[in-house]
């Protein structure tokens, strides 16, 4: 049997891991694990939870040079490069640790993750400003449309960011990974299918944004990314945006203030729908989280929340939310699983972007049966699909 392209892909597993209170002994063992950065045990432990969730064969169905992996990060090793730097000027180089060492260059996160499930049909490490997380996605879907693989890994890392390094004041810190088969093999085995993802990024260049016309002409750019996604425009779209203050942040945040979708803005928000100075409308922040940590289900923390339901229980369509962006690309994949942990199979959109330009957008339809009009890939476009190219892209394959 041939498996669905990758237009036919779902998620069928969720893994999401918090620094606070992580234990790698606990989530990982006690071997082989010690001496890893810990965005690279975030991620494995992120992973193993998402392969618990899709179940036996959601990998083994195929073979190791049948399986891909894609992870984007913006600050996996930057811990990680200031103490090789204190090291190096105190010490000096003989005195790295060998366990640590390799990782100076951020790619071996991403193989490390391969590597432990034997994963070779590629292996792909996104760097991007913010969206590298949603790239990690768009890409490995595009490999598995080209026939590189017929099963992914996705997802995201980020360790908190040494005192005094820019965005050290909006950490974040833990991993997001998603498992991702077509779902005729999700059939075949009796997985449930979670939904599915899609995703268009752009570039959005900041002294455009900046202009008088900066919010048309990211309005533009968002409306041809949801079209390309399939998006049609008469459907209920709830939209998470993941945006900082930068002329790109709020140009992206104007327009889509000034384009609903369709439904309505959240009661407790200002008229246009938005907090436009980033602050949250209940007084919490990005990293505000419910006592036992943030999981698939977060409850967003800025405006209406993810999990609101009308009176029949069905979560609310057609809302926008704002959420403070973090120093990473973690909180958009974050926001991703949360929409498909949603028991609705009504369309949510990510946006993120990034003070340097670079936007994405993804369509989540999650729900076990989604309607593929909705969630079609972009597969014909690149991963900077717009006016300029995002970049940020370190590919490795093994």
């Amino acid at each position: 049997m041939t498996d669905d392209p990758a237009g036919g892909l779902v998620v069928t597993g969720i893994g999401t891991v918090s620094a606070d209170g992580f234990d790698f002994r606990t989530a990982l063992g006690r071997r082989g694990y010690k001496y890893l950065p810990a965005a690279a045990q975030y991620l494995l432990a992120a992973a193993k939870g998402a392969l618990a969730q899709a179940g036996p064969g959601a990998l083994e169905a195929v073979g190791p040079e049948e399986r891909g992996a894609a992870v984007g990060t913006n600050s996996a090793a930057v811990a990680l490069h200031h103490t090789m730097d204190r090291t190096i000027t105190a010490t000096g180089a003989e005195d790295l640790s060998p366990a640590l060492a390799p990782y100076f260059s951020v790619n071996l996160f991403g193989s490390r993750l391969a590597t432990e499930h034997d994963l070779k049909g590629f292996n792909l490490t996104f760097t991007s400003p913010r969206v590298a997380g949603l790239e990690a996605l768009q890409a490995g879907r595009r490999a598995i449309a080209t026939g590189r693989a017929r099963r992914l890994l996705a997802g995201a890392t980020e360790e908190a960011l040494p005192e005094g390094e820019p965005g050290a004041d909006r950490p974040e810190s833990g991993a997001v990974a998603l498992v991702l088969e077509p779902a005729s093999a999700a059939r075949n085995r009796g997985a449930a299918a979670l939904g599915r993802v899609a995703v268009r990024s752009f570039f959005l260049p900041p002294r455009v944004a900046a202009s008088a016309d900066g919010a048309g002409q990211a309005a533009a750019l968002l409306r041809d990314a949801l079209a390309a996604l399939g998006h049609r425009a008469d459907r209920p779209l709830t939209v998470t945006a993941v945006l900082d203050g930068s002329p790109v942040g709020e140009a992206v945040a104007a327009a889509l203030a000034g384009w609903a979708p369709t439904g309505r803005a959240p009661d407790d928000r200002a008229p246009t729908g938005w907090a436009p100075d980033d602050r949250a409308v209940a007084g919490q922040t990005l990293n505000d989280r419910a006592p036992d940590g943030w999981a698939p289900n977060d409850r967003a923390v800025a405006g209406q929340a993810l999990n609101d339901r009308a009176p029949d229980g069905r979560p609310v369509a057609g809302w926008l939310e704002r959420v403070p962006a973090g120093a990473g690309a973690l909180e958009p994949v974050a926001r991703v699983a949360a929409a498909l942990a949603a028991p609705a199979s009504h369309p949510h959109a990510v946006v993120t972007a990034a003070a340097e330009g670079n936007t994405a957008v993804c369509l989540v339809t999650p729900g076990p049966d989604p309607d593929p009009g909705s969630g079609a890939d972009a597969t014909s476009g690149g991963t900077g699909d717009g006016p300029g190219r995002s970049g940020g892209t370190e590919a490795s394959s093994r």
